[in-house]
């Protein structure tokens, strides 16, 4: 997939999570829906960063995602919508001038998933792009519109109408 159809759906995945971060009630950041869950600031702080995971994507061809040294701590969750709102504009932005920067042969180059060194599954840059940052987004933007509903905050629209917005 050329640099210029990924650009394109990221850009428009990135607008839609800006209006979902936008909506995060910053005085419920520590709630969470299930002892499994994370907190509300928890997913809101992964999902503003997720596009970071482009360089990575893009810059080697493999990545380890449970090494053996235990890898960097995570990430403490941001505290207020305008942190949420800055990490997207930071990693969103970070994420677009690498792939700008992509040829397409360097687009459709290997790419391997390592867990603890073993590897689990290799796939062009381009499909990891797609799949493990772009849906990746659009999956925890939809955990995330839960996490809103559950609170009774309104969910924002991302591709259309909601119950709470149902005029575009």
């Amino acid at each position: 997939m050329p640099a210029r159809p990924i650009l394109a759906a990221f850009d428009q995945i990135v607008a839609g999570t800006k209006a979902v971060l936008a909506a995060v009630p910053e005085d419920q950041l520590d709630w969470r829906p299930h002892d499994r869950s994370w907190t509300l600031g928890e997913l809101a702080t992964h999902l503003a960063n997720l596009p970071n995971w482009t360089m990575a994507t893009l810059s080697v061809s493999e990545f380890d995602i449970s090494p053996a040294d235990g890898g960097p701590p995570p990430m403490a969750a941001l505290s207020t919508t305008s942190e949420l709102a800055e990490a997207l504009e930071q990693s969103a932005a970070a994420a677009r001038s690498a792939i700008e920067g992509c040829s397409d042969a360097d687009l459709e180059g290997p790419w391997t998933m390592l867990v603890g060194g073993e590897a689990r599954f290799t796939l062009p840059k381009s499909v990891v792009v797609r799949t493990f940052i772009m849906d990746h987004m659009i999956h925890h933007r939809a955990q995330l519109g839960v996490y809103l509903r559950m609170l009774d905050v309104p969910v924002p629209q991302v591709f259309g109408p909601t119950a709470d917005f149902p005029d575009m």
